[in-house]
C-alpha cells in the first residue's frame, strides 16, 4: 500500500480560522502559529488590544479580521459568524480558547463569580461550537480545538469553577467527537501546563510556589508558548484527521510525575 503522507498535510493555505481571545497570552501564540502555517484569521477580542496581533499576522502576509464582544452573548456569537462567512464566505477551525478564572477558597466562593466563569468557560464554547459545528457538517469538513487544562484532569484548589468548566470542556470534546466524526470534523482539546505568560508572572515570581511547580515537572522548565504552537497547527490540519475527542496534555511531563 502506497505512503501518501507528505508534510502538506501540516499546511493550512486556503483555511480560515477562528481564534477567540486571539490577542493576548496563549490565543495570541495560537493566532500566529496558524496564520504562519498557510491560515486566514478572525479573532475575537474583550476590548481593544488589538495593534500587536494584527502587526503580528499581517506582518506574515495573512489576512485578519476581529470581533470585539462578549462571548456569553447569544449577539456575539452570532456576530462572529456572520463576520467571518461576510469576509471568508466559510469556517474551517474554530478555537476555543477565551477563557477567564477567578480565585477564592471554596466556602467563601461567590455564586457571581461561579456563574461568570462557567458562562465564558463552558457556556459559550457550547453554544459557540454547536453553531460553528452546524457548517462544518454542511461543508463535511472541519476542525474545532478546545483548550482544556491541567484541572480537566485534578481538582486544584481555589478554583472550583474554573475546574468544574475545564472538566466540562473536555467531556464536551468527547461528546461532539463522538456525533460529529461521521461527518468529516474533529474536535480535540489541547490541555496546556504551566506555561511562562502574563497571567503566570506572579506564581513565577513566588519563589516557594515557583519551586514547588518546577520540583513537579519531569523536564523542570516553565513551558513557552512556542511549546503549544505546534501542536495548534497540528490539530488544525489533515495530519490529525484520525484523531477525534482527544485531550492533549502539553506540560512537560506533570500529569505523569
Amino acid at each position: 500500500m502506497e505512503n501518501k503522507f507528505s508534510l502538506d498535510f501540516f499546511n493550512l493555505d486556503g483555511k480560515v480560522a477562528i481564534v477567540t481571545g486571539g490577542n493576548t497570552g496563549l490565543g495570541m501564540a495560537y493566532a500566529e502559529a496558524l496564520a504562519k502555517a498557510g491560515a486566514d484569521l478572525l479573532v475575537t477580542t474583550f476590548d481593544d488590544n488589538i495593534k500587536e496581533v494584527k502587526e503580528i499576522v499581517e506582518g506574515i502576509g495573512r489576512k485578519i479580521v476581529f470581533v470585539k464582544g462578549d462571548l456569553t452573548k447569544s449577539e456575539c456569537r452570532e456576530e462572529v459568524i456572520s463576520t467571518c462567512l461576510k469576509e471568508y464566505s466559510k469556517i474551517d477551525i474554530l478555537v476555543n480558547n477565551a477563557g477567564t478564572i477567578r480565585r477564592a477558597p471554596l466556602l467563601e466562593y461567590k455564586e457571581s463569580d461561579w456563574q461568570a466563569v462557567m458562562d465564558i468557560n463552558l457556556n459559550a464554547v457550547y453554544h459557540l461550537s454547536q453553531k460553528v459545528a452546524k457548517l462544518m457538517v454542511e461543508q463535511k469538513s472541519g476542525k474545532i480545538i478546545n483548550i482544556a487544562s491541567m484541572l480537566s484532569f485534578q481538582g486544584g484548589k481555589f478554583v472550583p469553577p474554573y475546574t468544574a468548566s475545564k472538566h466540562g470542556v473536555a467531556g464536551l470534546t468527547k461528546a461532539f467527537a463522538n456525533e460529529l466524526a461521521v461527518h468529516n470534523v474533529q474536535i480535540n482539546a489541547i490541555a496546556p501546563g504551566y506555561i511562562e505568560t502574563a497571567n503566570t508572572a506572579p506564581i513565577r515570581a513566588d519563589e516557594n510556589r515557583n519551586k514547588e511547580i518546577l520540583s513537579r515537572i519531569p523536564c523542570e522548565r516553565w513551558g513557552k508558548v512556542d511549546d503549544l504552537m505546534g501542536t495548534v497547527v497540528f490539530l488544525a490540519s489533515k495530519a490529525s484527521d484520525y484523531i477525534n475527542g482527544h485531550i492533549l496534555a502539553v506540560d512537560g511531563g506533570w500529569l505523569v510525575r
